[in-house]
């Protein structure tokens, strides 16, 4: 796994002055392209004009649960059947800490480049969202926050020996959000991590959608933009700062 070539993630620049960066990462057989149009969504009321989105591409690998063809993915999936107990069997360890580490690097990229580490959110959506709060509480850095939908908590049964000590993110605020009809992956599946990292201390926020399956949806769409707006406030201008002195 640690060899696998890798696209450069798709960038969508700040509109203003760089000040805050999202990592944003997609599910299992899509690309960085398929959430582009919700960045537009999140910036058409110009609240995060500071903000540069970072999509990043995964790279193409063999599915078991697809009978091992090939398609974009973060780590290897066994089977999907939507039940909590099939995704938390055999999970793909190893893949799983080779995408922990590129996820770490494009954290750790933006801060070397000058973006405070708690000027950075990751999150993503499914498998991406996975990824997302799994690099995130793991991330040796305090995050501005972390957003997982429709997704669950990995290699959740040794969790706790993987987090940093001291944790970085305990406090990081985290949104989850789920479709109660969800087939792909069960929303008692994202109910169990919700109660799981606030009985482990985490700071949760977590917001059904009764009858949405396996997808999003512009009132979560909304909310996600509120997150961010809120996580990632908008810096003054030091020069307008000073000639109101």
């Amino acid at each position: 796994m640690a060899s696998l070539a890798r696209r450069p993630p798709l960038l969508v620049p700040a509109v203003a002055r760089h000040t805050a960066t999202v990592i944003f990462i997609h599910g299992l057989g899509d690309t960085g392209h398929g959430w582009a149009s919700a960045v537009e969504q999140w910036r058409r009321r110009q609240r995060l004009d500071e903000v540069k989105f970072i999509l990043p591409h995964a790279p193409s690998i063999p599915i078991t649960a697809n009978w091992g063809m090939k398609m974009p993915g973060w780590y290897d999936i066994f089977a999907i059947d939507g039940s909590a107990e099939a995704l938390r069997r055999n999970e793909d360890e190893a893949g799983i800490l080779t995408s922990q580490a590129y996820f770490h690097d494009l954290i750790q990229k933006e801060i070397d480049s000058g973006i405070p580490a708690d000027r950075i959110v990751i999150g993503g959506f499914s498998q991406g969202g996975a990824m997302g709060l799994f690099s995130g509480l793991t991330a040796k850095c305090k995050l501005a926050g972390i957003i997982a939908l429709s997704s669950y908590l990995l290699l959740s049964l040794k969790f706790a020996e993987l987090v940093p000590k001291p944790e970085f993110n305990k406090e990081t605020p985290i949104f989850m959000a789920h479709g109660d009809a969800d087939p792909v992956v069960n929303y008692k599946l994202g109910t169990m991590t919700r109660d799981l990292l606030k009985e482990m201390g985490y700071n949760v926020k977590f917001e059904t959608y009764p009858g949405m399956g396996h997808s999003a949806c512009l009132e979560e769409l909304d909310l996600i933009e509120d997150f961010l707006t809120e996580r990632l406030p908008k810096v003054a201008d030091k020069s307008e700062q000073k000639s109101e002195l």
